[in-house]
């Protein structure tokens, strides 16, 4: 492992430390998944605390490595559908609890990537971050070309000499894991940092990514939305237009400068519908709350607030088919149509009829049950218990199983959309998740419609009456859903009229 901790200073970390540290979880799980309780009731205790003292040493294993484990720690705070909420929760300090490089190195990395030094490039350049993240640190500077206050992002100068080494260990840890319990093959997430991380690694990619973006959202009708600019990039280093805001759970910010929760939420489940719905949108794969934030906008009357998105080094496109069938599985659980989720799942991720309820639950985030009834009802304490027993009582080692089955696109189509979904209940908003439902059922169907009318181009004419038919049908479902989505908005409108919400 990467015994250097990215705070200036070579201090090492004992390697037969981390070794201890992190085999110790396993042996806690033996001793409580053997340990005769007396009671149900007594069992799910203590197997609560036993994941979050495991949980708990597994944290401190990941802090002390820094570089990629932190990575790992905040890609596996955001697997809801697949960790116990006593680990998630407990690794969500990692998304800003991050390693610091000296100014010394940083200085030194920023003389050898452009060939000038900082003083050279800029007339002003803080010695302190404002910001530290598992790959990278901000810092605030004044461009000298312009006079412009940027953000600078400069990677861990440490990283270019320990990843290799981190991903070959992290790639071991799996494989042991696997060992030695073959029921939890997490190789699959291995894989995936190995192809994500040199992606995340090349800031020059990154300012690209952002570019794009912007140019995409240039012809969407989201008017909240602000992407920096890019000023200059190398591999290592890139320049942006300084913008800052508040994390999106803040809520203390936002109720207080009278920015509506709900609208928040609306503007956020509009804007990554559009980066998996629209036609050659790139998807932003790690939409956590350290990566976005929001502040108060005062030039327009609504909505009043801008969300800023940071950190664009993992994107992905999805291919036009499986975007197509996606929106087709998400329209048929919407609709509670178990005949049809099931056609889809078989076609986004090749899921099988027994596969089919464990993967309903992951791609929701909810109970199977409550798939089958409405998606949309609020979540309540009695399903988050079910869910969190059911992970002690096996399906945790089915779902490891089933993710390390389903394209990978699809795995990082989850994390977004859990991501999302957890965006959205952290703001505590007060029209739950019926609002966010009816904004994905509506880029679905319009998914859907786009496509149907491709086909109908290409059958012929419309003068044929069976085109024109097709066509009247699509038309009637696209509109059935806009229809819908017009009036709540409107019966919201009406709400904030005479002050009822």
């Amino acid at each position: 492992m990467s015994f250097i901790q990215l705070n200036g200073h070579n201090d090492s970390v004992p390697p037969e430390r981390n070794l201890h540290d992190s085999v110790g979880p396993g042996g806690s799980y033996r001793v409580t998944l053997n340990h005769d309780a007396s009671d149900e009731e007594n069992r799910s205790s203590l197997l609560k605390q036993c994941h979050k003292r495991c949980a708990q040493r597994t944290l401190e294993v990941l802090e002390k490595n820094g570089s990629i484990f932190i990575k790992l720690g905040q890609h596996l705070s955001s697997m809801n559908y697949l960790l116990p909420l006593e680990w998630t929760s407990t690794f969500i300090p990692l998304q800003d609890k991050c390693p610091v490089s000296s100014f010394e190195s940083v200085e030194d990395m920023f003389q050898k990537d452009s060939g000038q030094s900082l003083s050279e490039m800029f007339t002003e350049f803080e010695k302190e971050p404002i910001g530290a993240a598992s790959l990278a640190q901000v810092h605030c500077a004044i461009w000298k070309e312009t006079g412009q206050k940027v953000a600078v992002k400069v990677q861990h100068p440490a990283l270019e000499e320990w990843v290799p080494l981190d991903l070959a260990l992290t790639r071991f840890s799996f494989r042991m894991l696997k060992k030695f319990f073959p029921e939890y093959d997490l190789e699959w997430l291995s894989s995936e940092m190995e192809l994500s991380l040199p992606m995340e690694l090349d800031f020059a990619r990154e300012g690209e990514n952002a570019i794009r973006a912007q140019e995409h959202f240039k012809h969407v009708n989201e008017p909240s939305l602000v992407i920096p600019d890019v000023i200059w990039s190398r591999r290592r280093i890139l320049v942006m237009d300084y913008i800052t805001g508040h994390r999106p759970d803040d809520l203390e910010y936002l109720d207080s400068h009278g920015i509506d929760r709900d609208e928040v939420s609306a503007a956020l489940s509009r804007i990554f519908n559009e980066m998996i719905f629209g036609n050659n949108a790139p998807l932003h794969c790690d939409p956590h709350g350290g990566n976005i934030a929001i502040r108060r906008n005062t030039s327009r009357r609504r909505p009043n607030f801008d969300i800023i998105l940071y950190d664009h080094g993992l994107y992905r496109d999805i291919p036009t088919d499986l975007r197509r069938s996606y929106a087709k599985l998400w329209l048929a659980v919407i609709d509670a149509d178990e005949a049809r989720m099931r056609k889809y799942a078989r076609e986004v991720a090749g899921i099988n009829d027994e596969q089919f309820p464990l993967f309903a639950s992951a791609i929701t985030g909810r109970d199977y049950r409550v798939v089958t009834k409405s998606v949309a009802m609020p979540r309540s304490s009695q399903e988050r218990e079910d869910i969190s027993g059911a992970m002690g009582d096996g399906m945790l080692q089915q779902l490891v199983q089933l993710l390390g089955q389903v394209p990978r696109i699809i795995l990082l189509i989850l994390k977004t959309n859990d991501l999302t979904r957890s965006l959205d209940e952290n703001l505590h908003t007060k029209l739950g998740p019926v609002r966010t439902f009816l904004i994905l059922a509506r880029y679905c169907s319009r998914t859907v419609f786009e496509e149907q009318m491709e086909a109908i181009k290409h059958r012929g004419t419309l003068a044929r009456p069976d085109n024109f038919i097709r066509l009247l049908g699509a038309w009637a479902s696209f509109m059935r859903v806009e229809l819908k989505l017009s009036l709540y908005e409107y019966y919201l409108s009406l709400r904030r009229f005479v002050g009822i919400a």
